[in-house]
Order: C-alpha cells, then structure tokens, then sequence
C-alpha cells in the first residue's frame, strides 16, 4: 500500500498545530485544496482537449481527442495544453478546498450519535449542498479557465489575450462588471452538483460497501474512487457541456445579444440541433478527465489526511 515518508515531527509545532481549533476547522479545506490542485496538475492537457471538443460540438463540428490534440500542438504549441492553469490552481483552492471540506464538515454534522454509518440519502444531500455552495465560490476562477481556454479558438481579432488568472479576473471585471464574474453559476452548480453527487456520495458508500466484504488498503482507496470516478462522468457531463456553452459565449458585435440568454435557452437550442446525445459529446475525453481526476483528488485527500494524523496534526 501506499503511504508518504513521514518525516520526524516538531512535537512542540505539531501538538500546537493538532490541538488549535482554527486548524481543526481549516483542515478539511487545507487538505481539499491540496488534492484538487495536485489532481489538476497531472490533468490538465486532458481538460483542455475536453473544453476544445465542446466548443467545437457546439459550433456543430464533430472532431476526435487526437484530432484536436495533434491540431493544438501543431498550431499551438505544447504550451496550449497548460494554457489557463493558474486559473485552473486558483479554482482547485476555493472550489475543491470549499467542496471536500464542506463535504467533511457536513457529513460529521450529520452522523448518526449512536455511531451507525449515515444512510445513502444523506450522503448524497451532503455531497450535493457541497458542490452548490463551492461551485458558486469558485465560478469566478472557473469562468476564467473557461475564457483563457477557448481564447485559441476565436479569430485573432476577437482573442481576449488573458496571460493569467489575474488578467483575466481584470479584464471581465472591465467589460461585464462585477456580476460579469458570475456568468453561468446556474449551470455551474447544477453542474458541480451532479458531479459532487457521483463522486462523494458513491465513493463514500463504496469505501462501506468494499469494506464490508473484507477490502482495505490502497485496493479500497483505488476500487472506492474508480467507482466514484465514472458516477462523476456519467451525472454531471450534460450539465458540463451546458455551463461551457454559457461561459465561453461572447456577445454578437452587431446586434449586442448573447447566443444564450439562460441555461435553459441553451438546453433547448442544443437539444433541437443535435438532440440528446449532443450534451454527451466529448464523454470519452470527459470520463478521461474526471475520473483519473476524482480518483487522483480522493486518493491524494486519503494520503494528506494520513500525513496529518502520522504527524499530530
């Protein structure tokens, strides 16, 4: 199995830190933000090919992983695949800190007191109020990813050129307004919902049910986060695709209007132009990328946890 090196403690630093009531309510979202920004690191190129291929369905054109792949690093440069990375890091802080953590603290409110392991439906109402409340935390940083990440797709002319996060957060605050930062947070939720709901709730009631018939370990990290990995995929890529289409947008130079006046506008247009299915293009790539990524965030969540305690923290 896996474990870190556990380097000798500090025990006058350690104690301190273990019994400090503001790192006992922090932790959870330390420890959130440590392995959602890890778990980007390692799929990001994967992230941007996904973005690419919506982008691409939603302008009716259908192209595979390694089309657009092989057409980014020849046009652009090995570059692209990390393009909007300090966006995607800064997001990981505030919504995969927020969503983890919220998840923690929610599911130790809800426990039973006489210690019996809470039920499918709480799990899945905690999963899901965590992923709400973070997404909406998290949109501003979301939003830019979006932007910087489908920036390559736009004529020269029509390129918004953000560098990084901070640009990006300057140049939509200059043209939208503070509200600006908030474009899309419907579907980003709902969205963040879906997935949270796949992820955390199936990966929590899979750890029972795996461990029920005997698993531990790392087999029962890795077998309870694969499992949560595709429930991720399958719920929230439909919500995804929807919450890409509305943040990418930009308005008509002519007549000022958005293509999308609200996410539902959005659903139907989709659904008459390409049909259900349409909200499931790119789901190869899609479950390429969330499923390494949740199993990655909640292996890495299991691991840091581990460092904490080892080290009386």
């Amino acid at each position: 199995s896996s474990s870190f090196v556990v380097l000798p403690k500090n025990n006058s630093s350690s104690d301190v830190m273990g019994d400090s009531a503001v790192w006992g309510a922090m932790k959870p979202f330390v420890t959130g933000s440590i392995s959602g920004m890890f778990a980007t690191c390692c799929i990001q190129p994967i992230d941007m090919v996904k973005v690419r291929i919506q982008l691409a369905a939603g302008s009716g054109k259908a192209e595979g992983p390694i089309t657009v792949a092989s057409n980014m690093l020849k046009n652009e440069g090995l570059g692209a695949m990390y393009k909007g990375l300090s966006a995607g890091l800064t997001r990981q802080v505030v919504y995969t800190g927020a969503r983890l953590g919220l998840f923690d603290k929610f599911t130790e409110l809800s426990k039973d007191p006489s210690g019996k392991p809470s039920g499918f439906g709480t799990k899945a109402l905690c999963a899901l109020s965590a992923g709400g409340l973070a997404a909406i935390m998290g949109n501003p940083a979301d939003l830019a990813l979006i932007q910087m990440q489908a920036d390559g797709m736009l004529p020269p002319a029509e390129r918004r050129g953000y560098t990084n996060v901070l640009t990006a957060f300057q140049g939509i605050l200059a043209t939208e307004g503070a509200a600006g930062l908030f474009a899309g947070w419907l579907p980003t939720s709902t969205r963040a919902m879906a997935l949270n709901f796949g992820m955390l709730a199936f990966n929590a009631q899979a750890k029972e049910v795996l461990q029920g018939v005997g698993v531990s370990g790392a087999p029962l990290t890795f077998g309870a986060s694969a499992i949560a990995g595709f429930f991720a995929s399958f719920f929230s890529l439909p919500f995804d695709f929807v919450k890409t289409q509305m943040q990418k947008q930009k308005k008509d130079p002519v007549t000022g209007e958005w293509q999308y006046k609200s996410s539902m506008e959005c659903v139907t247009k989709t659904l008459a132009e390409g049909g259900p299915l349409r909200f499931y293009a790119g789901f190869p790539t899609y479950y390429v990328r969330i499923a390494p990524h949740a199993m990655i965030t909640l292996i890495a969540q299991d691991q840091v946890k581990k460092f904490w305690k080892a080290n009386g923290m």
